[in-house]
């Protein structure tokens, strides 16, 4: 099943590889313009941090195995669609879908799958909001829409995935059933944290002037900056202008002396 790749695939796995990671920065820099924005609206910042990854060719060889399907760079690009990972850590649940309403909205964005496990965790106790997206990656001589898997959660909820992981990983996946249990009953623990510190941050929005409730109204630019920020105006013509203007506030200045209102 795992065959060794030929020279040729492992040259194109590379390139594979280079998109994927461009994609990451793509993703991570819209993060950070959403981000920046909203703390300017609000003051706040719904994205604790982010991280993110490549999947390493040892685990997209295990995985392939799993699906058998043989190890081909085709077969990575078709059936695996977590290479590129980024794991986006909010601080409430709300901010969850917040977050992913912004991105789904995102005009070069296209949403492909999603997968909420928060409204139906995982039978383990496991709960995350996924979302497989494309984003265009721009070449010298084309543009690529390549896949990226974003997993949205809480602090609460990456700590117990965290933990869940390296538990289960001890036991190569096979943990007793009383340790399972245990987990479950943690997960149910972490999901009652979660709301109970949502409760508490709405409480404390009601003496907020500013609801975030009003976070679609993010980006009320002024017309002036809408239409000037991406253009550019000739050398040439900033001097006029600057001539005019001066021309202008001298005859403004010699009336005001005519009228006897001094300079």
């Amino acid at each position: 099943m795992n065959r060794p790749m030929l020279y040729n695939e492992t040259e194109e796995l590379k390139r594979a590889f280079m998109l994927y990671d461009s994609a990451l920065k793509e993703i991570n820099t819209k993060l950070e313009i959403l981000n920046n924005e909203f703390k300017l609206a609000h003051q706040y910042n719904p994205i604790e941090h982010i991280t993110s990854r490549l999947k390493t060719p040892k685990s997209i060889a295990e995985k392939l195995q799993r699906y058998e399907k043989e190890l081909t760079v085709e077969n990575v690009i078709k059936y695996i669609n977590d290479v590129a990972g980024i794991r986006i850590i909010c601080s409430f649940t709300s901010d969850i879908y917040r977050i992913a309403d912004l991105i789904s909205k995102q005009s070069d964005i296209k949403v492909l799958k999603i997968k909420d496990y928060i409204a139906n965790p995982k039978p383990n106790g496991y709960t995350s909001y996924h979302m497989i997206v494309t984003i265009p990656v721009f070449l010298s001589d084309k543009t690529i829409d390549t896949k990226v898997e974003l997993q949205i959660r809480t602090i609460a909820m990456d700590f117990w995935a965290s933990l869940e992981h390296k538990i289960h990983y001890k036991f190569k996946g096979n943990a007793p059933d009383h340790i399972s249990k245990e987990l479950k009953e943690c997960s149910e623990l972490v999901a009652y944290l979660d709301q109970k510190m949502l409760s508490i941050n709405e409480e404390v929005q009601k003496y907020n002037s500013q609801s975030l409730k009003d976070y679609t109204a993010i980006g009320d630019y002024s017309s002036m900056v809408v239409e000037s920020i991406g253009n550019i105006v000739d050398d040439e013509q900033i001097l006029t202008d600057s001539k005019k203007s001066k021309r202008k506030r001298k005859k403004s200045e010699r009336n005001r002396m005519l009228l006897g209102f001094g300079a």
